[in-house]
């Protein structure tokens, strides 16, 4: 899978800090996230499969974000570990490739199924009478082969984007991860362009999601305050406040780090914002649907409760 104009065959992560007296405690730091991540997307997995009243439209989608969490999570942090414990993480070119489409497709679809999620929302809440027919199983399954086809898109063009460049002699990426930004820092050839491709594709697979959620709060909002009752909004607030939280943290820290120069935001303080985004994202995403959402707690109730008895 290496290019004809590339001498490089493999790179070595130069991993998240190069300093030996924290490479022990942070392996156990992010050991500890992925087993968090993995128990809760699979538990959140689980008890939607198990429970028939969580079979509805939410929850499908709720569905698939704790699948895309998951792998996502099994994409980067297995590989990141591994800098912790090893004297030079090594990963082959094609590896390297493939890492970088798994890690671009999980994450654009990811933008987008949350944004399928903010739509589910408005008409939950501004069309309730019509929302089992609006979001109808034929329906979901459309937004959600939408969500796939824009994140093997976005993988596609920016996994082709990389494989396009030269890389000459150096091969220590400066991440824990092949990402897009650390690999063209190491082309050998001029990345105007390929940085112009890696701007528009990432301002589409954020905007886009953006704008749909934007639209579809404020339409919340406006058919929020003309609810009379104060409990009938508190409790319109609390079916949205969960997936508000969830938008805020996965496209604040992934805005923060690509919708901006890297002379504004060096690499070593990119890694950062991209280490909240792979890792503590996906582990956060699960609890806070988990904490925040009563159905979710009824069916593990529900759940322990018949394997108590069986």
């Amino acid at each position: 899978m290496t290019t004809k104009n590339s001498s490089v065959t493999e790179f070595i992560l130069a991993g998240l800090t190069d300093q030996l007296g924290l490479q022990i405690p942070l392996f156990f730091l992010f050991f500890c996230f992925y087993v968090a991540t993995v128990v809760g997307n699979l538990g959140l997995i689980t008890l939607t499969g198990l429970n028939s009243h969580l079979h509805t439209p939410m929850y499908f989608f709720l569905f698939n974000l704790s699948l895309i969490d998951f792998c996502y999570s099994t994409t980067i942090t297995p590989k990141m570990l591994m800098s912790f414990v090893s004297k030079k993480n090594i990963i082959m070119y094609g590896g390297c490739m493939t890492q970088l489409f798994f890690f671009c497709f999980f994450v654009v679809s990811e933008s987008f199924i949350l944004s399928a999620m903010a739509y589910d929302r408005y008409v939950a809440i501004c069309k309730p009478l019509v929302y089992m027919v609006t979001m109808s199983p034929q329906v979901c399954l459309l937004l959600l082969l939408g969500v796939y086809v824009m994140g093997f898109s976005g993988a596609m063009a920016h996994t082709g984007n990389i494989i396009s460049l030269t890389f000459c002699a150096d091969n220590l990426v400066n991440h824990f991860m092949c990402d897009i930004l650390p690999l063209l820092e190491l082309s050998c050839n001029s990345t105007y362009v390929n940085e112009l491709v890696v701007f528009i594709f990432v301002a589409i697979a954020i905007g886009m999601p953006i704008v749909t959620i934007f639209i579809s709060y404020t339409l919340i909002l406006s058919s929020i305050f003309h609810i009379r009752s104060s409990e009938g909004r508190s409790k319109a607030f609390s079916t949205c406040s969960s997936h508000i939280i969830v938008v805020s943290l996965f496209f604040g820290s992934g805005a923060f780090m690509y919708l901006k120069p890297p002379s504004i935001l060096p690499l070593d303080q990119g890694k950062v914002s991209s280490l909240f985004y792979t890792i503590v994202v996906p582990m956060l995403n699960p609890l806070i649907y988990s904490l925040r959402n009563k159905d979710v707690k009824i069916a593990l109730r529900k759940t322990l409760r018949r394997q108590t008895f069986s």
